[in-house]
């Protein structure tokens, strides 16, 4: 496989996924995941422990869309949008050959959250955890673990990292 070619094709999808939460695509927001995947918001500490639990859990692409759904229709939060900042992908594995393979990537991330009155934070920082793999023709997440550095959270984590 084209090393350079892969490294592309992750920050595509890198760009495309942080675009879709940053424009409030929320629907569109899952389609980012195969069926059968995992998707955790999780802290530095736990992750390092080992510990399953997650801040967000979701083990299927049907649970992301129940959470985009109660996002919209039964969540009561603040209005706010995020604005992510992701770094240079780093491929710590690939396993197999196209069109048959899966990556292991880790990716930083800073989220700065905006809220309604225009005031802005630093929201989150860490890194991203991924499985990728392929699936008609375009790149997915089998796995996207946010493992955000801070164990302090200072509102309810309602949109996506």
């Amino acid at each position: 496989m084209d090393e350079i070619k892969l490294h592309h094709r992750i920050n595509l999808l890198n760009a495309d996924y942080a675009r879709c939460i940053d424009d409030d695509r929320m629907e569109e927001w899952p389609g980012f995941f195969v069926e059968d995947c995992l998707y955790k918001i999780t802290t530095a500490d736990n992750h390092a422990r080992g510990r399953e639990a997650g801040l967000v859990y979701a083990d299927s692409r049907a649970m992301l869309q129940d959470r985009v759904s109660a996002l919209r229709e039964a969540n009561i939060y603040e209005r706010q949008r995020y604005r992510h900042m992701t770094g240079v992908p780093t491929v710590l594995d690939v396993q197999g050959e196209a069109p048959s393979f899966e990556v292991r990537v880790e990716v930083p991330f800073l989220v700065t959250r905006i809220m309604r009155d225009g005031s802005m934070d630093v929201f989150a920082t860490g890194r991203y955890l991924d499985r990728v793999v392929e699936q008609g023709g375009r790149l997915m997440f089998k796995e996207r673990l946010a493992v955000c550095d801070s164990n302090r959270f200072d509102t309810l984590v309602a949109l996506p990292l």
